[in-house]
């Protein structure tokens, strides 16, 4: 059974792990850059928003480049009064433009104190050896600045027992590396063995009609569960089966 569901899982990665998939996925939105800065800032909040219809999570990902004029790095860094009034009018369900406001200052903030986000994420890992310890350390580091406490439900807090599935995405996005030109691999200080699987209601129900989870709630236990179990498929890389749980949904697995 082992056996044929690596076959399995390793053909879904291979037919969904490709160039094609970049365009009606988030990831789409920190592709739109090179410079390292740039998808760093986009990726952080293409994930930040990606729950719900992926069309409409892709079309507010890029409406929110186009608010932050195309320069997402520089915007964060360097936008005026005026130009963090101006994301006001911006809305994807429930995060609107106090949160976007709220939430650049907070990156600013970041920057300043650690140079990039992908700076504090390789230095508190390298730090803790633990992905769960980075999770918790940079929601504490986010909100150290003044926000309003309604931003907060929009970055999931793993000391709370949260499945953190769009942080997790993000870490994978700027962690994985291969020759596939999905993931960017930025940040090459943190083991691609240490990532965790993005988890939601989609990904759970796979993962246990394919029988790697057991765990009826989707949170933090069931990620560390179904990750253990990808581990013993491919330990040094365990998160490129995120593209097997997406492709199994898409091919109807759920459904035989």
């Amino acid at each position: 059974m082992d056996g044929e569901l690596k076959e399995l899982l390793e053909r879904l990665h291979d037919k969904y792990n490709r160039p094609e998939f970049i365009e009606g996925d988030p990831i789409s939105v920190p592709h739109r850059y090179t410079a390292r800065a740039d998808r760093e800032i986009a990726g952080f909040f293409a994930a930040t928003i990606a729950w719900g219809n992926r069309r409409a999570i892709v079309a507010s990902g890029h409406r929110m480049m186009r608010c932050m004029d195309d320069a997402p790095a520089d915007f964060v860094r360097n936008a005026s009064e005026r130009e963090l009034a101006a994301l006001g009018s911006y809305v994807h369900r429930t995060f609107n433009g106090g949160d976007l406001r709220d939430f650049v200052l907070a990156l600013r903030r970041m920057e300043e104190l650690y140079g990039c986000i992908g700076a504090f994420f390789e230095s508190r890992y390298e730090a803790t050896q633990s992905i769960r310890a980075v999770l918790a350390d940079f929601r504490r580091a986010f909100f150290a600045c003044d926000h309003a406490p309604r931003c907060e439900k929009h970055l999931s807090s793993v000391e709370k027992g949260a499945a953190c599935k769009r942080l997790c995405m993000y870490l994978r996005w700027m962690v994985r590396r291969d020759d596939r030109g999905v993931d960017f691999g930025e940040w090459t200080r943190i083991p691609m063995s240490a990532l965790y699987i993005p988890l939601d209601v989609h990904a759970g129900n796979m993962a246990r009609a394919l029988g790697l989870l057991a765990r009826r709630q989707n949170d933090w236990r069931a990620v560390e569960e179904i990750t253990q179990a990808l581990r013993g498929f491919d330990a040094a890389d365990p998160v490129r089966y995120d593209f097997s749980l997406f492709g199994a949904g898409v091919d109807g697995y759920l459904k035989e």
